[in-house]
């Protein structure tokens, strides 16, 4: 019986882990975005390789869930619901049609469901934060994920650019911009954005407004979870979904609270942009060849369709 000798890690190996560590710390500070954090895990990988495949599978669901819960407590529903009434039914429409959309554009492009119903979730919600809910609902896969995240930020920096422009082009008021920024841009963080390059009174409401239609998070993520259930399984609230109501009320309700709750926000979309750095860094080439453009087309529809008749709804009614 030969003795056992213990191996020492290969130096590569060593080198290559302090760096894929040195990452996600950088992730957690604001010198990185979400959209720089998903890109960047995704190049790393690439160029150099997965240091630890296992670990980064097994985190990213708990961090996706875990921020998902720190970011109720960024939210109060009594100041949402009452300064975002008057574009309640811009929101309800919007998001319905989006979502319907979705399904009918998805199948014609013969897209996975999952994929198109998380892209229509972004767009007709919150961006990433929306994916980010809906995601552990319908079980959707890493690679689902992070092909419905990227085309999302992607619309989200053309946004950003093109709104204020039209904006300015169209002459549109303060109010009537700041309305139309926060329904048909995706991430709140663009949106906030497009509204403060625009003017101050475009950055109040659009905040205001982004903010009731983040609530939609909440019934979309447990429609979804009835709509893709398995069959024979009893429909059941996700745990982190009720966790994000209780945030959501405690935060609303308890007003000492506030002391903490900014810090657990920060945390969470620190949180947050670490886990879109994993799920990069779980995408490979061929997974994104296996999907293709129709994501990107898909996104791309909605996105100018919600964009129009928005735009359209807030002119003659605003």
């Amino acid at each position: 019986m030969q003795p056992y000798i213990a191996t020492a890690t290969p130096p590569r190996t060593g080198i290559l882990r302090f760096f894929f560590i040195l990452c996600l710390i950088l992730c957690a500070t604001p010198i990185i975005s979400a959209p720089m954090a998903l890109v960047g895990g995704f190049l790393f990988t690439l160029l150099l390789g997965h240091p630890f495949p296992a670990f980064s599978h097994r985190a990213t669901g708990w961090l996706l869930k875990a921020s998902v819960v720190g970011l109720g407590f960024g939210m109060n529903v009594h100041t949402a619901l009452k300064v975002g009434g008057e574009g309640l039914g811009l929101t309800i429409g919007s998001i319905t049609l989006v979502l319907s959309l979705g399904y009918l554009f998805g199948r014609r492009l013969k897209m996975s469901r999952k994929t198109s119903h998380l892209v229509a979730s972004g767009t007709a919600i919150c961006g990433g934060s929306a994916i980010a809910a809906v995601a552990p609902a319908v079980e959707a896969s890493e690679k689902e994920i992070s092909v419905s995240l990227g085309v999302v930020f992607l619309l989200n920096a053309v946004a950003l650019v093109l709104f204020p422009f039209v904006g300015h082009l169209l002459g549109l008021t303060q109010h009537q911009f700041g309305l139309w920024s926060a329904i048909a841009i995706h991430d709140t963080s663009s949106v906030v954005g497009a509204a403060s390059a625009y003017g101050d009174e475009a950055l109040q409401i659009a905040t205001t407004v982004k903010l009731a239609r983040a609530l939609w998070i909440i019934p979309v993520s447990l429609l979804s979870a009835l709509l893709f259930r398995s069959k024979g399984k009893k429909i059941a609230i996700p745990w982190f979904i009720g966790l994000f109501i209780v945030a959501l009320l405690v935060n609303s309700y308890l007003p000492g609270v506030a002391l903490v709750s900014g810090p657990i926000v920060h945390l969470s979309k620190a949180a947050l942009v670490v886990t879109l750095f994993l799920i990069g860094s779980n995408l490979s080439v061929q997974k994104i060849r296996e999907v293709g453009l129709k994501p990107l087309q898909l996104c791309i529809l909605l996105w100018i369709i919600v964009s129009s008749l928005s735009l359209l709804a807030i002119l003659t009614f605003f």
